[in-house]
């Protein structure tokens, strides 16, 4: 597990099940900016899919918090039948309003840490194909695109190993 990180007003730590709604709530608002028509319809239940990442034996979701608040969330796990040395990032979402102030490279920085103390080799992940802002995130972050993984979705790899 990643130890706590303070940084000035900035803690990285685990996600607790108590703050399942906050999260639905961040990624809420994160996910509607890449959507060109706003999100699609859904009464999916987003709370309980957080609490359930978070509450998961198997999963791991850090969350930054600044200030008390969280503002920023990334849930993370190996990938159904894949191989026990790769992670796959399922979501990772920074508060709009704080895009552009360091906090997604401090929480992509704690995620490659737990990563690699878990012995983790490669990680893995899809991103929405509008969205290009993530894309050139990670991109900066060394991530590099895998073959299309359908219409929708971009997958993307990052080697662990090695480094």
């Amino acid at each position: 597990m990643t130890s706590d990180r303070a940084t000035d007003t900035l803690m990285i730590r685990t996600a607790l099940p108590a703050e399942a709604e906050a999260i639905a709530d961040l990624h809420f608002r994160a996910r509607s900016t890449y959507y060109p028509d706003g999100l699609p319809p859904s009464d999916f239940d987003w709370r309980a899919a957080w609490l359930g990442s978070i509450e998961r034996p198997d999963a791991h979701v850090l969350c930054a918090v600044e200030d008390g608040r969280i503002v920023a969330v990334a849930s993370f796990r190996t990938p159904e039948g894949g191989p026990a040395e790769t992670v796959k990032l399922f979501q990772f979402h920074v508060d709009p309003d704080r895009w552009r102030s360091g906090l997604g490279t401090a929480l992509h920085t704690a995620c490659v840490e737990q990563w690699r103390a878990d012995a983790r080799r490669t990680a893995v992940l899809d991103v929405h194909v509008d969205n290009a802002r993530a894309q050139a995130f990670y991109v900066r972050q060394g991530w590099v695109a895998d073959p299309a993984d359908g219409d929708h979705h971009l997958g993307m790899r990052l080697a662990l190993a090695g480094e």
